[in-house]
């Protein structure tokens, strides 16, 4: 007699994941419309506010996210009533698109695109051709060498720039020149020409860009934000940019998010905002489709999913 394949019961929640249903249908996963029935829940587009009540036969979660911040403060990520329940995220899915935004909004801040923009006029041609850097040459710091940071490092690299890597253990990061623990980054951002942060929202990170570390940037530095908006304090953020001592940023995040109309964020030259679409919602289900899948047979085969959660570190 053969063996039956193991499989899993899968209920995914209301946004369409059509490319990640049908490969965990190819994976041997079946798909159920009731969560009631479900061993699993590949949870796309619900705010940890609205987290359904699960059933205790649900062992793995699925999040779509990368960062997953909002589900720790609800306190939605647990054990279970059995200690066995499961969790996974989207840690390093979307990197490639994040990376790619990273360096659109540097390029933006760097070239003037946004004064150039607002002015609507050729009269400010003096003033760009003075002010405008090139990321040749330029040493760039990449605070945060996870999915995300190791893509740009690569994407950088053809630019003729040299990046300095900031992880939590100073633990080498190929293509960086150097890597330093998280402990220097005073020191790092001192000596580097841009900051790219790309760092998980953590109780340790959050409020990290604060006025005490932009007084350290070296003068004249740019900051770029991929991460999450409340690890760079706002207020401290734009009086480092109304003295001078940040000379541009560019922002995918920020807090509060969205970012309301008519904060002063929105009327600086020197300052490219974008919706939080590093990464569309849109582009979402193709990357999935993949991770989704590695992580189901892991689970099946009762090994560490490849985006499990450590659920005491937070992400």
């Amino acid at each position: 007699m053969s063996q039956q394949t193991p499989s899993l019961n899968i209920f995914t929640s209301a946004f369409p994941l059509p490319e990640t249903r049908a490969a965990l249908e190819d994976a041997g996963a079946v798909l159920v419309d009731d969560l009631e029935d479900a061993d699993a829940f590949i949870c796309h587009g619900v705010a940890p506010a609205d987290f359904p009540d699960l059933p205790d036969r649900v062992k793995w979660v699925q999040l779509c996210q990368a960062g997953i911040e909002g589900f720790f403060a609800e306190g939605v990520i647990t054990a279970g009533a059995q200690g066995d329940r499961r969790w996974s995220n989207a840690s390093g899915v979307y990197g490639r698109q994040v990376a790619e935004s990273a360096v659109a909004l540097l390029l933006s801040v760097t070239h003037m695109h946004k004064r150039i923009a607002r002015a609507a006029s050729w009269s400010v041609w003096r003033e760009v051709d003075e002010q405008t850097r090139w990321l040749h040459g330029a040493t760039v710091a990449v605070v945060g060498a996870g999915g995300i940071g190791r893509h740009l490092i690569e994407m950088l690299s053809p630019f003729g720039a040299e990046v300095i890597a900031v992880n939590r253990t100073g633990h080498p990061v190929d293509g960086a020149v150097r890597t330093e623990p998280i402990e220097r980054l005073a020191d790092v951002v001192a000596a580097v020409d841009h900051t790219v942060i790309a760092v998980p929202l953590t109780g340790d990170t959050e409020g990290l860009f604060d006025a005490e570390l932009f007084a350290s940037f070296r003068p004249g530095g740019t900051v770029v934000n991929v991460a999450r908006g409340p690890v760079v304090v706002t207020g401290d953020l734009v009086a480092a940019l109304e003295s001078g001592r940040l000379s541009g940023a560019g922002l995918d995040v920020t807090d509060p998010e969205p970012l309301p109309d008519g904060h002063p964020l929105w009327d600086m030259d020197n300052v490219t905002l974008t919706t939080h679409s590093a990464n569309t919602r849109a582009s979402m289900d193709a990357q999935l489709a993949g991770a989704v899948v590695e992580n189901y047979r892991a689970f099946l085969a009762g090994g560490r999913m490849p985006t499990e959660l450590d659920p005491a570190k937070g992400y």
